[in-house]
C-alpha cells in the first residue's frame, strides 16, 4: 500500500526565500527541503567547504607533493562502480597535471572482489609503484594495507565509506566519515574526496612556490567527472555536493568537459548542452557502470580518460553494448525473481532474501533495488561466487540501516557472514552457499527487531498541487535546470485530473491527455489540457484520477511541450 504524504513547509523559510527574490513555487519547494537561506542554494565555488577542514588533508597534500617532487611512481587503485571510475579518472588526470608519474589499477569484481585486498596488492606490486593511492575504497582494507607496507609501498587512502572497528595502518587517510573527522559534509562521494585531496595538493605546491614561474593546474576542469560520480553514487546532495554537481553540469553544457562524458551522453540520446543531474544518473551512470558489472571497469575509466572525440565514442559504443546486455540479463533475472516471489505471502515478511545459482554477480544489486521498489522491504539478492560461496547485494528502505543490520546479525551469529560492508541503504556481503537458509531466517529476525510494520508501508512524499500559472513549459524548464537528487528530491506534485484521452503506447506505457480539476480557478480549468505519460503501466485508469507527477519538458519532432510524468495514480 502506498501512503501519500505532503512535505511540510516552513512558512517562515518560504516567506524569507520569496522576499529574497525566489518565486513563490521555488520558495515553497526549497523550504520543504530544509532550505532557510538563499546562501544554501548558492552554487558558487567560493562557497565550497575549505579543503583544510577535511581532516588529514594537509598531511595528505604534503605526502603527495613529496612523492611527486621525488619522481616516485604512483598507482591509483579504484573501485568498479561509477564513483570509483570517476574518482580514478580525477586522480589520474589531476595528479598528471601536477607532473606525477601515475597509473591506475581497478579490481575485476569477479576475480578480486572489492577494495585493496592482499591479492590486489600482489598484482599492484608487479608494476613496482612506490606509492599506492586508493580512491573510493581502502578504509576497511586492514590486511591489504599491511601487505603493501610489508612490500615497502606507501599507502594513501581516500575513501568515504564507513570505517570498521580497526583502522588500516596507512601513511595517511582522508575520509569525511572516519573517526574524529570534523568535515561538515559527511556526504562526499569517493570522487569528491579525491577532488578535495587535489585542492589541498595545489595549495601545498603554492606554499612551496612552484607556481611563481609557471601556471597552476585548473582543477575546475575535473568538475564534470566529480558531478557524474557524485550523482551516480546516490550520495545525499547537501549544499556542498550541489555546488560540485551544478558546477560540473555547467562545464558539460558549455562543452568544456571530458570527451568521455560527452560521448556517453550522445550515445544515450541526450543533448550535452541541456544536461541535467537526472541525465547523469539515469543515462550516463548506468552505461559507465555496465563495464564494472559485466566486464572490467578499466574500459569505463579509459572512456573518461580518452584523449580524443573519436576514441571516446568508440569506447562509449562498447559501454552502450554492455549496458544493453546488462538490461537483458536483468530482465531475465527479474522474471525469475517475480515467479519465486509469487509463491510468498508478502504480508508476513519483513525482508526478502533470494538466491538463484544462474544469477549474474554484477547485476544482483540492480535486481535487489527493483524488488525493493516493488515490495518496499529490505532485499538481499545472492549470486554464485564459486568455491562454495555466494555473494549478496542488498538495498534497504527508510528506517533500516542495512550495514548496521548486517553487523548485528554477524554479532548474533559470528561465523555466518564471511565479510560485509556498505551504507544505510546499500550493502554487500559474502556467505557460504550452504548457509543461505540460515542467513535468510537470521536476517528476517534481525530486521523484525529493528523496524515496525508501519515502516513497511511505502510513503510517497509530494509537494502539493500546481496552479495553472505554474503548469507551464517555462516552469518545467526552471525545475529541470535545478540540481535534484538523493536527499534533495525532485519535486513531485499531486492533483486531481479529468482524463480526456488515454491509450497504450508501444504496448508498455500509458499516454494520456489530462485536464486539472483541482487547485485551479474555475475560470481557467476548461482552458488547461496537458499531455501525460505513465511509464511501464498499461491498465487504463478511468475518467477521473488523482495523480502524483513530475512536471517535465518533452521534445518531439523539434518542438518542446510540457508533460506530466505520472509516478502514482489512484482512481
Amino acid at each position: 500500500m502506498t501512503v501519500i504524504k505532503q512535505r511540510s513547509v516552513s512558512n517562515t523559510s518560504a516567506e524569507y526565500l520569496q522576499n529574497a527574490g525566489l518565486s513563490p513555487l521555488m520558495a515553497r519547494l526549497f523550504a520543504a527541503r530544509g532550505v532557510a537561506d538563499v546562501a544554501q542554494v548558492s552554487i558558487n565555488l567560493s562557497n565550497l567547504l575549505p579543503p583544510n577542514s577535511l581532516t588529514n588533508n594537509k598531511q595528505m597534500a604534503k605526502l603527495l607533493a613529496d612523492a611527486i617532487q621525488a619522481n616516485k611512481k604512483l598507482l591509483v587503485i579504484g573501485d568498479y562502480d561509477a564513483d570509483g571510475a570517476t574518482a580514478t579518472a580525477v586522480a589520474v588526470k589531476g595528479l598528471r597535471e601536477f607532473g606525477a608519474d601515475v597509473g591506475f589499477l581497478v579490481p575485476n569484481r569477479f576475480e578480486y572482489g572489492y577494495g585493496l585486498t592482499p591479492e590486489i596488492v600482489a598484482l599492484a606490486a608487479t608494476q613496482k609503484p612506490d606509492v599506492i593511492i586508493t580512491v573510493d575504497n581502502g578504509i576497511a582494507s586492514v590486511d591489504g594495507v599491511a601487505a603493501a607496507n610489508a612490500l615497502g609501498m606507501q599507502v594513501l587512502i581516500t575513501d568515504h565509506h564507513l570505517p570498521g572497528q580497526e583502522t588500516p595502518q596507512a601513511a595517511c587517510i582522508i575520509n569525511p566519515n572516519q573517526h574524529g573527522c570534523s568535515f561538515a559534509s559527511k556526504n562526499l562521494a569517493g570522487v569528491g574526496v579525491m577532488f578535495y585531496g587535489l585542492l589541498a595538493l595545489r595549495a601545498e605546491f603554492r606554499e612551496r612556490g612552484i607556481y611563481a614561474q609557471q601556471p597552476e593546474p585548473n582543477l575546475t576542469e575535473l568538475l564534470d567527472l566529480v558531478a557524474l560520480g557524485t550523482v551516480a553514487d546516490l550520495v545525499k546532495l547537501d549544499e556542498n555536493n550541489r555546488i560540485l554537481v551544478e558546477q560540473g553540469l555547467r562545464r558539460i553544457r558549455a562543452g568544456a568537459c571530458s570527451y568521455g562524458i560527452t560521448a556517453l551522453l550522445k550515445i544515450a540520446g541526450r543533448e550535452p548542452v541541456k544536461a541535467t543531474a537526472q541525465d547523469l544518473g539515469f543515462y550516463v551512470g548506468p552505461r559507465l557502470n555496465a563495464a564494472g558489472r559485466l566486464d572490467d571497469m578499466t574500459l569505463g575509466i579509459q572512456c573518461l580518460l580518452a584523449g580524443s572525440e573519436i576514441e571516446a565514442m568508440q569506447i562509449a559504443q562498447q559501454l552502450h553494448s554492455l549496458n544493453l546486455q546488462r538490461r537483458s540479463i536483468e530482465a531475465d533475472m527479474q522474471d525469475s525473481a517475480n515467479i519465486a516471489l509469487d509463491d510468498i505471502e508478502m504480508k508476513g515478511q519483513y525482508s526478502i532474501s533470494m538466491f538463484q545459482p544462474d544469477w549474474h554477480q554484477g547485476v544482483i544489486g540492480i535486481l535487489a533495488s527493483r524488488i525493493k521498489e516493488r515490495h518496499h522491504r529490505p532485499v538481499i539478492a545472492f549470486a554464485d561466487a564459486g568455491d562454495g560461496l555466494i555473494k549478496g547485494s542488498g538495498r534497504s528502505i527508510p528506517g533500516l540501516h542495512l550495514r548496521d543490520a548486517l553487523d548485528l546479525l554477524s554479532k548474533h551469529q559470528p561465523h555466518l557472514i564471511l565479510k560485509f560492508g556498505g551504507h544505510a541503504m546499500a550493502a554487500g556481503l559474502t556467505i557460504r552457499g550452504d548457509d543461505f537458509e540460515l542467513f535468510k531466517h537470521g536476517f528476517e529476525a534481525v530486521v523484525r527487531s529493528l523496524i515496525t510494520e508501519a515502516d513497511l508501508e511505502s510513503v510517497l512524499e509530494v509537494d502539493g498541487g500546481l496552479t495553472s500559472q505554474d503548469m507551464t513549459l517555462q516552469t518545467a524548464q526552471l525545475l529541470e535546470s535545478q540540481v535534484w537528487g538523493q536527499g534533495f528530491a525532485p519535486p513531485l506534485f499531486y492533483d486531481e485530473f479529468e482524463v480526456l484521452s488515454q491509450r497504450v503506447l508501444g504496448e508498455k506505457h500509458l499516454k494520456l491527455t489530462l485536464k486539472p480539476v483541482s487547485n485551479l480557478p474555475a475560470s481557467s480549468r476548461s482552458r488547461i489540457e496537458v499531455d501525460a505519460i505513465y511509464f511501464n503501466q498499461t491498465d487504463l485508469p478511468g475518467d477521473r484520477i488523482q495523480a502524483a507527477y513530475q512536471l517535465q519538458t518533452n521534445s518531439y519532432n523539434g518542438a518542446q511541450k510540457v508533460q506530466l510524468n505520472l509516478r502514482f495514480v489512484s482512481a
